[in-house]
């Protein structure tokens, strides 16, 4: 992907919890059940520093090895080990690579691919290319996390939807030639493997963040906003008015914030 989108590891630290408590247990339950019995090897796309790993890995039986795909060596390098569901330790192993440029012999030997908060940074064309790379090697996908671009902010601002609409053009525009899917990701995704024949649940995961995220609300209310005034600068009349009052609420205990997304489990009939 030529517009490499920067990922903090304190943002993917701040969100985990958040992630974890969002993450569809319906879909990793199914997967659980229908894999094999025996060695799996699991192939986690743009994992950063392996969350999708933790919260997975003690839901499926092992022994496990993890291949963890991201562009950023980083990111990579901070990965910390998971257990499996019998408390062993899962082998761990790291490809640096641009995700655009993945297919079958990168996934060869997959028991599973997973990604997670990923799909919306992607082209139609990226996602098309690891859905040719999944149903080639056979393997299940388990997109986590993918967002749908709806927010419900409580109490209700009538900025809200302006934001928010400015925010989904952000995640939906063109950058160097790329159009990215944003929140069209989830629907996309569905039907490119439902096209291909295969058996395709969903299950909406949002966060649901009150008073103990403070932290993850204000990190999260400055990228929204951020966004939405990058791609309407128009906006940023009433921007800092609007920041300053959600940033009030939330130091009152007074805002909770859900943002939604949706978990897709695609598997080969």
């Amino acid at each position: 992907m030529s517009d490499i989108v920067i990922v903090a590891p304190e943002w993917l630290t701040l969100r985990e919890s958040a992630d974890a408590r969002a993450r569809a247990a319906g879909l990793a339950a199914l997967v659980g059940e229908r894999m094999p019995r025996g060695p799996l090897a699991i192939h986690d796309l743009g994992s950063g520093t392996g969350s999708m790993m933790r919260w997975l890995a003690p839901l499926l039986p092992g022994p496990q090895t993890w291949m963890l795909h991201d562009w950023n060596s980083a990111l990579l390098a901070a990965a910390e080990p998971a257990l499996d569901a019998g408390g062993r330790p899962a082998a761990v192993s790291a490809r640096v690579g641009d995700l655009a440029r993945l297919d079958a012999v990168h996934l060869a030997g997959a028991s599973l691919v997973t990604a997670s908060a990923l799909l919306d940074v992607l082209t139609r064309e990226e996602l098309e290319s690891i859905v040719r790379a999944c149903r080639a090697t056979g393997a299940p996908f388990l997109a986590s996390l993918t967002v749908t671009g709806l927010v419900r902010l409580d109490p209700v601002d009538p900025a809200d939807r302006i934001f928010q609409a400015a925010f989904n053009r952000h995640q939906r525009r063109a950058v160097e030639g790329r159009r990215l899917l944003g929140p069209d990701a989830p629907r996309v995704v569905a039907d490119l493997f439902a096209a291909a024949g295969w058996d395709v649940q969903a299950a909406d995961t949002p966060w649901t963040l009150a008073a103990p995220d403070a932290d993850l609300i204000a990190e999260w209310l400055e990228g929204w906003i951020e966004a939405a005034v990058e791609q309407r600068p128009a906006l940023s009349e009433w921007a800092e008015e609007f920041r300053a009052r959600r940033i009030g609420q939330l130091a009152r205990d007074e805002l909770t914030v859900v943002v939604d997304h949706r978990d897709v489990l695609a598997w080969p009939r």
